[in-house]
């Protein structure tokens, strides 16, 4: 477990200690390490468990060209497959992590990305070029992540709520219904949180943002339910075989 936070787009006369507060906040994720990168235009930010290449992992991580920049939590399954794919591409590679296998899928395939990795994750891209940030969750929703906008126009992003808060820049606000929701099912639907102004990014949806066009959230996978013609006996071995 990781955990990731960015702040994009904050005012010149804010302190600059935003995002290592909101890191920090994030330490019970990621004892290893916490780090934190200022760009122009945004600040990024992870708190570390090592698990995959220990040394060459760190984050925040950036391609060779310094465009693009990555803060990742999870982990891809298929990273091995998909880092021969892409060297047979032309990419090349300075680490072993799989941090760095979607860092350059996605500068390879855009958000077609989504569509090749098989694992459980939430994390967020950094175009310094195009001024632009690409963020996005698993397909169930197994790591978390939350977003909110400020009335000055900052955006922030991070694994857990408390990171938001940490910044200062965002007062949760309490949401009745959230509030509701949870008193009655013992969850938060995964559309909400239990404040207005704190939204979480529903499970198989990637989030853009930039100061131009704003926020927006798009649906990259669903589930399809189609009758089939096996039989119950066949049906019974190929769920034990998926299993």
């Amino acid at each position: 477990m990781c955990g990731i936070c960015a702040v994009l787009d904050t005012p010149r006369d804010l302190p600059g200690s935003i995002i290592e507060r909101m890191t920090r906040a994030l330490q019970h994720r990621g004892p290893d390490a916490q780090s934190w990168k200022r760009l122009e235009g945004a600040e990024l930010g992870h708190a570390r468990l090592s698990i995959i290449d220990l040394e060459g992992g760190r984050q925040p991580m950036s391609d060779e060209s310094g465009r693009f920049w990555i803060v990742f939590n999870g982990e891809i399954y298929n990273y091995r497959e998909l880092r021969d794919e892409l060297v047979n591409e032309g990419r090349r590679f300075r680490t072993q992590s799989d941090t760095e296998v979607v860092l350059a899928a996605y500068a390879h395939w855009g958000a077609r990305c989504l569509d090749r990795f098989r694992g459980m994750f939430a994390f967020a891209i950094w175009d310094a070029s195009e001024r632009a940030l690409f963020a996005a969750r698993d397909l169930f929703g197994e790591k978390p992540l939350y977003y909110a906008t400020t009335s000055q126009g900052a955006f922030l992003l991070a694994s857990e709520i408390r990171s938001i808060s940490a910044s200062g820049l965002v007062s949760p606000r309490i949401d009745r219904g959230g509030v509701d929701a949870y008193l009655c099912f013992g969850y938060v639907p995964p559309d909400r949180t239990v404040f207005t102004n704190v939204k979480t990014l529903p499970p198989a949806h990637y989030v853009e943002w930039s100061a131009a066009s704003g926020t927006r959230v798009t649906r990259y996978w669903k589930p399809v339910f189609a009758p089939g013609s096996l039989s119950i006996d066949e049906a019974g071995e190929q769920l034990r075989g998926l299993l």
